[in-house]
């Protein structure tokens, strides 16, 4: 008698994950943005704000000029360099080349030495004259007053705007970074970026626009004084209790 084979059940099919599980598996993509600094709440930057007005007061640009076209020339001779060797160099400098047309048709070779000791003259021999001829060309002689402007010289970026049209026009463009604003926005975490733009952009959301100029003076003239890149001087600082850097020295 033949036996009765036995018939295959199917196969059960694996249910698909819900929307739930599948939510809670997928991980989030990375967008490779810093995070927002936390500390930008507007109290904080309020009282931050206020121990900078109450250390320095008077705090103003420290490069020595008697024009906008001076403070132009001694800001592009800064790059790389301390405000102290520029001023020096700048006491004869200006003496030997005393407005635009001077550096516009000088003899490359004698201007690179005569500002040699601001380091990288070659290159700024070329910035210093190529700014100086477009000024006479395309502004009758002045420094523009306009951020859009003043970019078009050569060997000029934001932070050499920033301080020209700051200081010597009283025009709050934005904010200038230097290394000292970027290294203290960072202790600070007033910003979480490193490039320069960058920071001046998280800045000008922060800061009232009729604190930028002061407040980048301001900032600087902290840098050199207490807030120095190795060893930080915490314990003088008017702004250690609100301040929470890795690297505090207290």
């Amino acid at each position: 008698m033949a036996m009765k084979s036995k018939k295959k059940l199917p196969k059960k099919k694996k249910s698909a994950p819900t929307k739930a599980k599948a939510a809670k598996s997928a991980k989030p993509a990375k967008t490779g943005k810093p995070a927002r600094a936390a500390g930008t709440e507007p109290k904080r930057v309020a009282e931050i704000l206020a121990k900078l007005d109450e250390a320095y007061p008077n705090a103003t640009c420290e490069l020595k000029h008697e024009s906008a076209f001076q403070l132009l020339v001694s800001t592009i001779l800064s790059a790389q360099c301390t405000d102290v060797r520029v001023n020096q160099v700048a006491e004869t400098l200006y003496k030997k080349y005393p407005d635009a047309k001077a550096f516009a048709y000088a003899t490359p070779s004698e201007l690179q030495q005569d500002i040699r000791p601001t380091g990288f003259f070659r290159n700024k021999t070329k910035s210093v004259m190529g700014a100086s001829k477009a000024i006479l060309e395309k502004f009758g002689g002045q420094v523009p007053r306009t951020m859009e402007e003043i970019l078009t010289l050569p060997g000029v970026a934001r932070k050499t705007g920033n301080v020209v049209l700051g200081t010597a026009y009283g025009i709050a463009s934005g904010v200038v970074v230097d290394t000292h604003v970027l290294r203290l926005s960072n202790r600070l975490d007033l910003s979480r970026n490193e490039d320069p733009k960058k920071v001046e952009q998280d800045l000008m959301k922060i800061i009232p626009q009729n604190k930028w100029i002061q407040f980048s003076h301001q900032l600087i003239w902290h840098g050199r004084r207490i807030c120095h890149a190795r060893k930080p001087k915490c314990l003088e600082c008017n702004m250690e209790s609100l301040c929470y850097a890795k690297d505090k020295t207290v």
